[in-house]
């Protein structure tokens, strides 16, 4: 049943986000790592890292030269932590063919924290290997306590 209700969000998404007349629609998808930080009483500070995959869609509207509004949808698994991952970033074209991203992101964390969705900040950088091929490699940043940091690298293919 918790794959049917994220199949559902995810659906409801892309429907969004591809309605919304967008210069650019584009598919995304690769590994992911995330970095959890367990505190072991006298042990100290022990870092714990997991390895998943994720894969989504995003949308890229210009608003002014060299800058765009950028929505995302992720859906991204490792281990027992699912979550959906949705950055809006504001994207600068620094070159033709090399991206900054950075933006909030809204992420809806399954089955791990008793508060599931967070807020959290993303920065973000693409490369064009061609018009429609991209690498991108981002990293999101917990702002809470309880929160793990992701980074994502991939790569995005414009539709």
């Amino acid at each position: 049943m918790k794959t049917y209700r994220h199949l559902l969000i995810l659906f409801f998404a892309t429907f969004l986000i591809t309605n919304l007349n967008a210069q650019e629609i584009g598919i995304k998808g690769g590994l992911n790592i995330t970095f959890f930080i367990v505190v072991e009483g006298d042990f100290g500070t022990n870092p714990d890292t997991e390895t998943g995959v994720y894969g989504g869609i995003f949308a890229d509207f210009e608003f002014e030269n060299n800058f765009h509004l950028q929505p995302e949808v992720i859906y991204a698994g490792v281990g027992e932590l699912n979550l959906i991952n949705a950055p809006i970033y504001i994207k600068y074209d620094a070159t033709n063919t090399f991206h900054v991203l950075v933006g909030p992101s809204l992420n809806y964390f399954f089955d791990l924290f008793a508060n599931n969705f967070k807020v959290r900040a993303d920065l973000s950088f693409e490369y064009d290997f061609s018009s429609d091929l991209n690498m991108h490699m981002k990293y999101t940043f917990g702002l809470e306590e309880l929160s793990p940091n992701i980074l994502f690298i991939g790569l995005g293919y414009r539709l």
